[in-house]
């Protein structure tokens, strides 16, 4: 039978709209739904516990799983890092318990911490064991066997350590390098028993950052307190350093940056160290200190050993050259310093000032009132005015 070309159309138009893909009523294909992110992407545990010799493997594997990661009573085998970098970000770290990394000859760091959003922080009791005893030779990074640094927090941004205590680091405890708004707070660092052998424990080394705060910090060490050897918008306030060599600007030089900047020291206690406040950049070196604070810092040299007291305040431009011959390649302005008072040993200089020709200037001293010790006749380039004296 012969159909109209019409009836033909009007067939396959209701076939359309009705969902089939033929006239004789075939179902069209079902759909399928867009994937969905969050269906892809299986939820973070709220916490992680790891714990024992096996955790900290564990928690280098898991870490993008956890919301929370709980280091309890860890024991990190030698020649291996606790790697918690590229954390997510927002994680919390919380140490319980003593945290024991094992003896190897190697440069470190034994635990590593990197993201945005970060909290590191130390529970009540709990102790980072670097157990520096078995590295210390009295030679540091200069010889003797490979010691690793410690605590390496590269690239870690609007994050905060807090509550951490470090003890008996076989080297440097914390290197702090390209940050952006670190907050540091209620920090220890126990190096006492290194004093016969223990060396280059700096504390705090700190490179490349901008906006770091440390406040409420106790260190006990036998080099920088703190070292600020490129950066900006750096603050250290209510600390206490003793035993090592003070709160210090440098050594500024023979980096990518050389450049230190608006930074500030206050209220804060240094005790029984080679010096308290040091500024000193690298002999021949290029670069740049400017508005450096030292405020309200109190030097305690009561029953300093006369042969480790060096000086109470220096300046030198001649580190890692020739003493008494200061270059003039980093420029020094804007160096203050306000109520620095207190004492030094019997042996040691009150203020040395070693700056190249015509490289320090517009330098403001107000309070400052040092005992003990004695002067210097050997001052070179010392800025005229703003209550400077040598």
């Amino acid at each position: 039978m012969h159909r109209s070309p019409m009836r033909t159309v009007a067939a396959i138009a209701l076939s359309i709209f009705l969902g089939t893909n033929s006239v004789v009523g075939t179902p069209a294909p079902v759909v399928t739904p867009a994937p969905r992110l969050e269906d892809a992407v299986a939820p973070r545990a709220a916490s992680c516990t790891f714990s024992g010799s096996l955790g900290y493997s564990s928690a280098s594997v898991s870490k993008a799983s956890c919301s929370t990661i709980v280091l309890s009573s860890l024991q990190v085998p030698g020649g291996q890092t606790l790697n918690l970098e590229k954390l997510n970000d927002g994680t919390t770290v919380i140490f319980e318990g003593t945290t024991t990394f094992g003896y190897a000859e190697w440069e470190g760091s034994l635990f590593s911490v990197s993201g945005n959003k970060i909290t590191v922080k130390g529970a009540a009791g709990s102790v980072l064991d670097g157990q520096g005893a078995l590295y210390w030779d009295g030679m540091g990074g200069s010889g003797g066997v490979t010691k690793p640094k410690f605590f390496k927090a590269n690239h870690l941004n609007d994050s905060v350590l807090e509550g951490i205590t470090i003890k008996n680091a076989p080297k440097n405890s914390f290197s702090l390098n390209y940050v952006y708004n670190l907050t540091v707070t209620g920090v220890t660092v126990d190096d006492r028993d290194g004093a016969a052998l223990g060396k280059n424990t700096d504390a705090f080394n700190i490179n490349n950052a901008d906006g770091v705060t440390i406040t409420g910090a106790t260190v006990w060490n036998q080099d920088d307190c703190v070292a600020v050897n490129s950066g900006q918008n750096i603050y250290f306030g209510n600390g206490f350093c003793s035993g090592g060599h003070g709160l210090s600007i440098g050594s500024v030089g023979g980096q990518t940056v050389n450049v230190v900047s608006n930074v500030t020291f206050a209220d804060s206690t240094v005790q029984k160290s080679q010096q308290s406040v040091r500024i000193k950049t690298i002999s021949g070196a290029i670069g740049t200190v400017q508005g450096i604070t030292y405020r309200n810092v109190f030097l305690d040299g009561a029953g300093v050993d006369a042969d480790y007291s060096d000086y109470g305040v220096v300046v030198t431009q001649s580190y890692n050259g020739v003493k008494g011959s200061p270059t003039n390649g980093v420029a020094v302005t804007g160096f203050v310093l306000q109520n620095v008072t207190g004492t030094v040993g019997s042996d040691a200089v009150r203020v040395y000032i070693e700056c190249g020709v015509g490289s320090c200037s517009d330098w403001s001293w107000s309070g400052v009132s040092i005992t003990g010790g004695k002067g210097s006749s050997s001052c070179q380039n010392v800025p005229s005015g703003g209550g400077v004296s040598c």
